[in-house]
C-alpha cells in the first residue's frame, strides 16, 4: 500500500479560488503558490506585486507552504540593485513531494510518478490481460507502489531534477514498456495523492467512469477503488480536461485567456477552458465529439452513420486501415501499434506517410470546426502524427488557415502525455487548494 500524506481534500473538485471566495485563506495561498510555479525563484516582495496580497500575507502562506513541503528558500540570496538586505527568493521544492498517476487507455494502463513541476519522475506502461475494471485498477494500484519503492530505492540525496519550466525533453519514450526512473533523484519521496484520467464520459464530481465504450465500462467507481487500494486521495478526470490543465500550469498555454484540447486516440474527445476555468458541464459530459461529423468522413461508425468524428480518426481506424495497406508492423486494427506506422513513415515507406498525413488533413478539419464555434485564443492538438512528424502538423494547419493557424501547437508532453494527463488530475487540485490538499509539517 502506498504511504498517505494527507486525508482527502475537504475542496477535492473546487474550482481555481477567486477573491471573493468565502475562504480567503484557501484563495491567496493557491494565488501564491501558482506566482511561484510561474516565477520562481521569485523574492517574497515580488509575489506580493504580482499578486496585490500583503506582504505580511505573504509571508504568512510563504511560512505555510513551506511546512507543507511545497516551497522552499533558495540557496542563493539576491540583492535588490546592489544595496540594503538580500532577498531571500522561494522555489519549488520539487524533492520532497510527488503525486501518482494512473491513465487507462484501450490497449494499456500507464503509471506514472510526477513532481509538482509536472515532470515525470518515473513510468510504467502495463498492458492489458483483461480490462475488467476491478482487476484494471488493483494492478494499477500496485504498479504505483512498485514504482515509488523503486523511486526511493534509487535515489541519491544530492542530486536534483532539472529546473525546468517546461517539460524535460530528455524524459525517455513513453511507450517504453518497463519502469523508468531518471538520474536526478533524491531521498524519501512522500506522495499526497493519486489522480487518474481516461477517455469517454469521466464523471469527475462522482469519481467515476460512467462509460467507456472501447473498454466495456459503466458506472465504475474509480475513486473508491483506488483509494481502498492505496490509501491515498484520489481524484478523477477525463483525459482531455486533464491535459488542458496540463498545458495551463506546466506547458504553452501558461496564461493564455482559453485554451481549447483536441485529443485524438482510439478515443477522440476535447476540452475546452477559459479564465483558468475547464468546463465540465453536468456530470461532467462537456467535450464529447464523437460524433460529430467530419466533412469527407467515410468510416461506419456504430450509430448507424457514416465520418463520425471518432470513427474516422480513430488509431483503430487507422492502423487497421495501415494493414490494409501493407504496412509493416501492423497487425490489424486490434492491438496495434499506431507508433509502429510513425516509424514506417520515418523509415521512408510511402503508404505510412500518405496515411497520416490524410489524418492530419482530417484532425485539423475538426480543429478548425471546433476553433470556429470556440474562438480559442490557443489549440493543443494531442495526436500522433502531429506530434512526431513536422510535415504532419504542417497539414494541419494548412487545413485550419488563415491567422487561427498560428494559435494551433502539438501538446507540450510528446514523450509522456498520457503520465502527465493522469497526473496532472491530482496536480491541478493541489495548485487550486494548496492548504488542503497537503499535510502540515511539524
Amino acid at each position: 500500500m502506498l504511504r498517505t500524506a494527507a486525508p482527502p481534500s475537504p475542496y477535492p473538485h473546487s474550482s481555481l479560488p477567486r477573491a471573493a471566495d468565502p475562504d480567503r485563506r484557501r484563495t491567496s495561498a493557491s494565488v501564491v503558490l501558482r506566482s511561484v510555479l510561474e516565477h520562481g525563484p521569485v523574492a517574497r516582495s515580488t509575489i506580493a506585486r504580482l499578486t496585490g496580497l500583503s506582504p505580511a500575507s505573504v509571508t504568512d502562506h510563504c511560512a505555510r507552504l513551506t511546512r507543507r513541503g511545497l516551497i522552499r528558500e533558495s540557496a542563493v540570496p539576491r540583492r535588490s540593485g546592489g544595496v540594503g538586505r538580500p532577498h531571500v527568493p522561494v522555489d519549488l521544492d520539487a524533492t520532497r513531494l510527488v503525486v501518482g498517476g494512473v491513465h487507462v487507455a484501450v490497449p494499456y494502463t500507464t503509471v506514472a510518478l510526477l513532481d509538482l513541476r509536472g515532470r515525470v519522475l518515473a513510468e510504467r506502461r502495463l498492458p492489458h490481460g483483461t480490462t475488467e475494471p476491478s482487476r484494471v485498477l488493483a494492478r494499477a494500484a500496485d504498479g504505483l507502489t512498485a514504482l515509488l519503492d523503486r523511486l526511493s530505492d534509487s535515489r541519491t540525496p544530492d542530486a536534483r531534477t532539472p529546473d525546468s519550466r517546461t517539460p524535460d525533453a530528455r524524459t525517455p519514450d513513453a511507450r517504453t514498456p518497463d519502469a523508468r526512473v531518471p538520474d536526478a533523484r533524491v531521498p524519501g519521496p512522500r506522495v499526497l495523492g493519486v489522480g487518474f484520467a481516461a477517455g469517454g464520459w469521466v464523471d469527475r464530481e462522482a469519481g467515476a467512469v460512467v462509460e467507456h465504450p472501447l473498454l466495456g465500462w459503466r458506472e465504475v467507481a474509480v475513486r473508491d477503488a483506488l483509494a481502498a487500494r492505496t490509501g491515498l486521495p484520489v481524484h478523477v478526470d477525463g483525459h482531455a480536461r486533464a491535459l488542458v490543465n496540463a498545458e495551463r500550469l506546466f506547458g504553452r498555454a501558461r496564461g493564455s485567456g482559453s485554451v481549447l484540447h483536441l485529443f485524438v486516440g482510439n478515443v477522440v474527445d476535447s476540452a475546452f477552458a477559459t479564465h483558468d476555468e475547464v468546463h465540465h458541464g453536468p456530470r461532467s459530459q462537456a467535450g464529447s465529439i464523437a460524433h460529430l461529423p467530419l466533412a469527407g468522413g467515410t468510416e461506419p461508425c456504430a450509430c448507424g452513420r457514416s465520418g463520425c468524428l471518432q470513427a474516422e480518426l480513430s488509431e483503430r481506424t487507422l492502423c487497421r486501415r495501415a494493414y490494409e495497406a501493407g504496412v509493416p508492423g501492423i497487425r490489424g486494427a486490434d492491438g496495434a501499434d499506431p507508433m509502429r506506422l510513425v516509424e514506417a513513415a520515418a523509415a521512408g515507406r510511402p503508404a505510412a506517410v500518405r496515411l497520416l498525413l490524410e489524418r492530419a488533413r482530417m484532425v485539423g478539419r475538426a480543429v478548425a470546426l471546433l476553433a470556429d464555434v470556440l474562438n480559442p485564443e490557443r489549440v493543443v492538438v494531442t495526436e500522433r502524427g502531429v506530434v512526431h512528424r513536422e510535415d504532419c502538423l504542417a497539414a494541419l494547419l494548412a487545413e485550419v488557415g488563415g491567422q487561427r493557424a498560428a494559435t494551433v501547437a502539438p501538446t507540450s508532453f510528446p514523450e509522456s502525455v498520457l503520465a502527465v494527463a493522469g497526473g496532472s488530475v491530482a496536480l491541478d487540485v493541489l495548485y487550486r487548494d494548496p492548504l488542503g490538499a497537503s499535510p502540515e509539517r511539524n
